[in-house]
C-alpha cells in the first residue's frame, strides 16, 4: 500500500551538508540544510490568518534555527508542494486542523501555481483572508498578492 501524503512527510528526516569547494563561489564556505518537511510546516503553521511567507523565508528561518549558511531552494520547495497534498488529504479525510499552505507564495509575492488547484485555488483562499491579487508581468498571466511585503511574518 502506497503511503499517504501525511506519512510521507512524517517520514522525511533533514540532512546537513557542507559544501564542498566546487559550490564555495556560488553558495559561500558553509553547511546547507535540507530541510524536512515538518519543519516547514511547522513554520506555516505559525502564521495567522492575513500573515505570508515565502519560500525565500522560510528558508532563511530555517538557516538561521539550524545555524547554517542557507537552506537548499529545490528540496524546500518540493516539500512544500508534499506539504499541500498532505493538507488536502486532511480535508478530504475531514480534519479540521490543516496547514495553511496558501499562504505561502514564491519569491517577489507570485502565487504557486504547484500546489494543488493551481494558482486559481491559492488565489481564491488567499482573498477569502483579505489580500489583493494582479495580474503580473508582460503578458498578465502569473498572480501576485498587492504589497505582500506588508504581511510577511516577522521572525
Amino acid at each position: 500500500m502506497k503511503k499517504s501524503w501525511r506519512e510521507y512527510i512524517n517520514s522525511v528526516e533533514e540532512k546537513i551538508h557542507i559544501i564542498t569547494p566546487e559550490w564555495e563561489m556560488k553558495m559561500g564556505k558553509g553547511k546547507i540544510l535540507i530541510p524536512k518537511p515538518l519543519d516547514i510546516e511547522r513554520l506555516i503553521n505559525s502564521t495567522k490568518k492575513g500573515e505570508l511567507l515565502t519560500t525565500d523565508t522560510i528558508r532563511e528561518q530555517l538557516a538561521k534555527e539550524k545555524n547554517v549558511r542557507l537552506t537548499a531552494s529545490a528540496p524546500t520547495k518540493i516539500y512544500l508542494k508534499h506539504i499541500a497534498l498532505a493538507s488536502e488529504e486532511d480535508i478530504a479525510e475531514g480534519k479540521n486542523n490543516i496547514t495553511p499552505y496558501w499562504r505561502v507564495l514564491l519569491p517577489n509575492g507570485l502565487i504557486n501555481d504547484k500546489f494543488p488547484g493551481g494558482f486559481e485555488k491559492q488565489q481564491k483562499l488567499l482573498e477569502s483572508e483579505g489580500h489583493k491579487i494582479e495580474l503580473y508581468g508582460k503578458r498578465k498571466k502569473v498572480s501576485k498578492v498587492v504589497s505582500y511585503q506588508e504581511s510577511l511574518k516577522k521572525f
